[in-house]
């Protein structure tokens, strides 16, 4: 069996990895000079800093995930961050979290001595959430809706409070808007309004707990050469600055793709870029519309010192967090005030800038799909640093030796959904069984994979519709063979 997988990013190549450990051949074309899609570093002068993904969430599945791909856990290494991180409020109020849950009750006994029980519910109900969510949802793919809708799934739905938003469902737990807030901002992880995304994904605030949240030794990125060295040893194919522009069709089959050297036959083909751009190279376009992720304005910058008595990850939260989120998924404009999520991994990992010297990286979420001029916002980045400056890096305008900026519209360029950073929005139309599906489309052999496709955005979730994908792959492929010996 022959597929070709559109697109080198982390969903195309772990889905190469399991379906060439089953023996198929599998021809990779991507159209940068690099495998990793969104797994990237900025690199300069020595120094190296991600461009993309920072944190490893769920790692217990990240690493099964790598088991079954062939990547040992020898060669990679995964630290706890302790503390997870900070979140620091216009008053001057900070908020840390860590990965104990004592050393969390003794901060809140500390800050928040009135919500601790609400914390302690929030957590065992969480557990009880995420194993529902994880079997019934994570770990199963809904091609055919009628598997999705059954009185079981539909209990187990319902359980999941997919009726309320994530900061409804906070309120629940928690009487100060501070911790609201504090325990409603991760859906913003995957692009979504705490205040419009459905509580379902309050289980990523309960998984940092639960789980922790872990940094990449070397670089989240860094995970991209141990993929490509493995695909390489198992002779997948990969061209490079090889553009797909046409999934040639014929009847209800997938022939095979076109580039600019011309057309290549396969028994399917597997799409891993942003999945509405899936309609550019098809004649059967997708019969609905799709809502864009949030963006986001990154700074990367190579300092010539390291900020050693701070968190790794740090929030500095702007006067109104209701009012960046209004700006952002209703006004479509640009936040005045907004949060700042900070990531400063040379505190752990000296290997990332020249002796003595680190890096740092800002993001601002800010609205996509919009005809904002992001080049001529220079004045609003000077905010930004400004900002940055006076809440936790002193000094640091002369401390910087250089700065890159990434905006929406280099993201758009780049092949992200009109500038979303992080696939389609995670809302209620967009999840679970309405979401994209592995086998998208009534075609028999055209399959999609990636953080616009189920279960959803966030590496490791990617990495699970990988499996999800090629055992789809496999089982169709098994179900040929079976009919045709009938």
């Amino acid at each position: 069996m022959n597929v070709a997988i559109i697109g080198g990013g982390v969903g195309g190549m772990l889905s190469a990895l399991f379906l060439s450990k089953q023996g198929v051949q599998v021809t990779i074309y991507e159209k940068e000079a690099r495998l990793g899609g969104r797994l990237a570093f900025v690199e300069r002068d020595g120094y190296r800093i991600d461009k993309g993904p920072t944190i490893v969430l769920l790692p217990e599945m990240f690493q099964q995930l790598l088991d079954e791909a062939g990547i040992s856990r020898k060669e990679y290494e995964l630290i706890l961050c302790d503390p997870l991180y900070s979140i620091q409020f216009p008053d001057g109020f900070s908020f840390t979290k860590y990965p104990d849950i004592n050393r969390q009750l003794e901060e809140l006994k500390r800050v928040f001595p009135l919500e601790i029980e609400g914390f302690q519910r929030f957590m065992k109900e969480g557990r009880y959430r995420f194993e529902i969510g994880k079997a019934g949802f994570l770990e199963q793919t809904f091609s055919d809706a009628k598997t999705f809708w059954t009185s079981d799934n539909i209990r187990k739905l319902l359980k999941l409070k997919p009726y309320q938003s994530v900061q409804k469902l906070m309120s629940k737990y928690f009487q100060d808007e501070r911790l609201q807030t504090a325990y409603g901002l991760q859906s913003l992880y995957i692009g979504g309004n705490p205040f419009q995304t459905p509580a379902i994904y309050s289980l990523v605030s309960f998984a940092e707990h639960e789980y922790g949240v872990h940094y990449l030794k070397g670089g989240y990125a860094s995970l991209v050469p141990l993929l490509e060295k493995e695909l390489n040893r198992r002779d997948v194919r990969i061209y490079f600055n090889s553009e797909v522009t046409n999934i040639r069709t014929n009847g209800r089959r997938v022939a095979g793709v076109e580039t600019k050297e011309g057309f290549e036959p396969y028994d399917a083909v597997v799409f891993n870029g942003d999945f509405p751009n899936i309609d550019q190279l098809l004649q059967q376009k997708a019969k609905r519309s799709f809502t864009p992720s949030s963006s986001c304005v990154l700074l990367y910058f190579g300092l010539n010192r390291v900020y050693k008595n701070r968190n790794i990850h740090q929030y500095f939260m702007g006067k109104s967090f209701s009012d960046h989120m209004k700006a952002v998924f209703e006004q479509k404009n640009i936040p005045e005030d907004p949060a700042i999520y900070t990531f400063h991994p040379s505190i752990i990992d000296p290997s990332l800038a020249p002796e003595g010297k680190g890096v740092l990286y800002a993001l601002i979420p800010v609205p996509s799909d919009t005809r904002i001029n992001w080049h001529k916002e220079r004045e609003w980045t000077e905010k930004i640093i400004d900002r940055l400056e006076e809440l936790s890096f002193p000094e640091l305008r002369d401390s910087i030796e250089w700065m890159e900026i990434c905006n929406p519209e280099e993201a758009e360029k780049f092949g992200l959904y009109k500038g979303g950073s992080f696939g389609i929005a995670p809302i209620l139309f967009q999840s679970g069984v309405f979401r994209p599906q592995v086998k998208p489309f009534p075609l028999e052999n055209l399959y999609a994979v990636g953080a616009s496709v189920h279960p959803g955005g966030g590496i490791p979730l990617v990495m699970q519709g990988a499996k999800l994908l090629s055992d789809h792959i496999l089982s169709d492929q098994s179900l040929k063979g079976v009919k045709a010996h009938v």
